[in-house]
């Protein structure tokens, strides 16, 4: 480490600031005073910690700093969505989008700069794969944004796959839940997931976050001719994986599903999909299709949107519409892409 190349203090976990203060020979209390400085009173600079001696400070500000970053840009929707461009990996810039609605004000975060599922339909994937954020990078989203004091909720839904970035995942997810962190209740946090068996059971078993599958097809070629990951991790073994814990009471298990018009939005679809979530408790959002280049497929009119989803309700699936939000501004389901940057 070297003064030029400081390490980020947001993003790091109780144990991580125990190590730091062992390192710069402060007392070991000092973490719990940092976590609360940087979590808690959000400050943006080593030398608000006030309660840590000035001598501390400096031996801090040799290799460590604060951390947060400003966004590089903010776009507002007409809807009051506002779409947020941070600073990302190898040149690719990354997006989060807050939503407000109500009492509720939801931030969807980003894991990584890129995707490698490919799904075609998502703009995000079509942009290849740049890198994974760190869990500073996953923090600074969340205490960066102006709405930041406001937030009730939290979605991993941006730009990325979480299962593929677990360990940066697990660890934002701890600081946002734990007491000496944000100390957000796990249910106001959902991670939604392609459906990587391995890690998602692990996810589940060590937090208690709400878990959104994207399945967008209950038949497996069709799956798979929009989602190759449907090849390695198949939606109906999923769903028998998911089906073997509680989600009547701590948590909530959904289904992401994108209606395309002629391609899965007939009865038949909605049958099998009913028959596919059957003992999971799983709740279904129904989403209207944001166009982007490259792939063709158009979305369901809002007539057959509402058949399907009281044919599910008809067999025993709670299912919803969600409304669409941020299409003004690229900040709609599957439509985030971030920004490639200049290289010196």
């Amino acid at each position: 480490m070297t003064p030029s190349q400081p390490v980020s203090l947001i993003g790091m976990t109780k144990a991580d600031l125990e190590k730091v203060v062992s390192d710069c020979s402060l007392p070991r209390f000092a973490a719990g005073q940092i976590a609360r400085w940087i979590y808690l009173k959000r400050v943006t600079s080593i030398d608000e910690m006030t309660d840590i001696s000035l001598a501390g400070r400096e031996r801090l500000k040799l290799s460590y700093q604060v951390g947060r970053e400003a966004p590089l840009l903010r776009t507002l929707s007409s809807d009051g969505t506002a779409k947020y461009l941070f600073r990302g990996v190898d040149g690719r810039n990354i997006e989060a989008v807050m939503i407000p609605d109500a009492n509720r004000a939801t931030l969807c975060v980003s894991s990584q700069a890129g995707c490698r599922m490919g799904c075609k339909f998502c703009l995000t994937g079509r942009g290849g794969f740049n890198g994974n954020l760190t869990a500073a990078d996953i923090i600074n989203q969340v205490l960066s944004i102006e709405e930041s004091e406001q937030l009730t909720n939290l979605v991993f839904m941006g730009m990325g796959e979480p299962t593929d970035n677990v360990e940066a995942v697990m660890k934002a997810i701890e600081i946002l839940t734990s007491p000496w962190g944000l100390a957000w209740s796990p249910r106001r946090i959902t991670l939604s997931s392609i459906g990587r068996i391995d890690i998602l059971r692990s996810i589940i078993e060590h937090t208690q976050v709400h878990i959104a599958i994207s399945v967008h097809s209950p038949f497996p070629a069709e799956r798979a001719e929009i989602m190759p990951v449907e090849k390695a991790y198949p939606v109906r073994e999923v769903m028998e994986m998911l089906r073997g814990y509680d989600w009547k009471h701590q948590r909530r298990l959904s289904a992401e599903y994108i209606m395309w018009r002629g391609v899965n939005d007939s009865m038949h679809h909605a049958e099998a999909l009913a028959r596919l979530l059957k003992g999971t408790s799983c709740r279904v959002n129904l989403i209207r299709y944001h166009s982007i280049d490259g792939f063709d497929h158009q979305s369901s009119d809002r007539r057959v949107m509402e058949a399907f989803r009281d044919r599910l309700n008809e067999l025993g699936v709670t299912a919803t519409i969600r409304a669409s939000r941020g299409e003004d501004i690229m900040a709609a389901c599957g439509q985030l892409a971030g920004s490639k940057t200049e290289r010196g």
